[in-house]
């Protein structure tokens, strides 16, 4: 059975920091990047979600969107296939639910530019709130 169990939100204030956590069981981790999408509030029953984030299959590629680079850090433990989300100075912006999601790499879709739509992730996490107080 495949799982994506994400864990570490919270509510916080501006400028804290909180570390996610998406663990994966059911697939062969090193096939796969995973990545980090947040649901935008407000937009809920749009669907419409912001790619935040991804670390590509076996070689450690990473994306970073536009509004978290240079504050969020994504990493992988293969040991453990465990994805991290680490987000520091966070601001209220950043509030929303957070999904991990796995795409299976049959061509780089997490790359240094960008990283694949969210209507293409082949396994989908549970979600976790993340709420950002001003």
């Amino acid at each position: 059975e495949v799982q994506l169990v994400e864990s570490g939100g919270g509510l916080v204030q501006a400028g804290e920091s909180l570390r996610l956590s998406c663990a994966v069981s059911g697939f062969t981790f090193d096939d796969y990047a995973i990545g980090w999408f947040r649901q935008i509030p407000g937009k809920a029953s749009e669907g419409v979600s912001e790619g935040v984030s991804c670390i590509g299959s076996s070689d450690g590629r990473t994306y970073y969107g536009d509004s978290v680079k240079g504050r969020f850090t994504i990493s992988s433990d293969n040991a453990k296939n465990t994805v991290y989300l680490q987000m520091n100075a966070l601001k209220p912006e950043d509030t929303g639910v957070y999904y991990c999601a796995a795409k299976l790499e049959t061509y780089p879709y997490c790359s240094g530019r960008s990283m694949w739509s969210p209507a293409f992730s082949g396994y989908w996490g549970q979600g976790t709130q993340v709420t950002v107080s001003s």
